[in-house]
Formats: structure tokens, C-alpha cells, sequence
């Protein structure tokens, strides 16, 4: 999985990533959130969600204390880390200036 994610993380494109938790209720607002942002922004952004208790020593190398944690990554770079969720047109707007 960390192989993958360091390789997912590298894209020239903004990568949105989501550490949540099956049984966080704050993560579960996030998901149709996440899906909306997708339409809006389309191929110029990736978004991945790493669940936290099946990717523990993932979660634990970037210190995730608590879910949700949202990070941008654009080539292999952390560019921005929030946890806590965020409406669609925050986070859309957010992105933009990434892209």
C-alpha cells in the first residue's frame, strides 16, 4: 500500500487525500462531500481515501490524531493538512489553487 500511495501521492496533478474511519460519523458527512467535489473539478484532481484502521502504519507516518484528515499532495509534496470536515464549495475553492 505505501508503494502505491508514494507513487499516487507523486501525480503532477493535485492528490485530495482522506484518512477516515468506518466508524467515524464526521467521516461519513465527508463522503458525499468528496463526491460532489470530484464532479465539480473532474480529472484535474485525484482523491483517495486511506481508511486509518486498516492502514494503520500509513496513517501513523503522517501522524493522523484524528478523523478526518484532509492533505494535498502534488509531486510528493504536502501542500495543505486540515482534519475535520469542510463543506463542498470550501474545499472546491480550496483546490482551485492547487490545480
Amino acid at each position: 500500500m505505501k508503494d502505491n500511495f508514494n507513487e499516487t501521492i507523486n501525480s503532477p496533478h493535485p492528490v485530495l487525500v482522506d484518512f477516515y474511519a468506518e466508524w467515524c460519523g464526521p467521516c461519513k458527512m465527508m463522503k458525499p462531500i468528496l463526491e460532489e467535489v470530484k464532479k465539480i473539478m473532474g480529472d484535474s484532481i485525484q482523491i483517495v481515501t486511506i481508511d486509518v484502521d486498516k492502514h494503520e502504519s500509513l496513517a501513523n507516518s503522517f501522524q493522523i490524531q484524528s478523523v478526518p484528515t484532509l492533505m494535498v499532495f502534488k509531486n510528493g509534496k504536502m501542500l495543505w493538512r486540515q482534519s475535520g470536515v469542510m463543506r463542498t464549495n470550501q474545499l472546491t475553492q480550496l483546490l482551485q489553487q492547487f490545480k
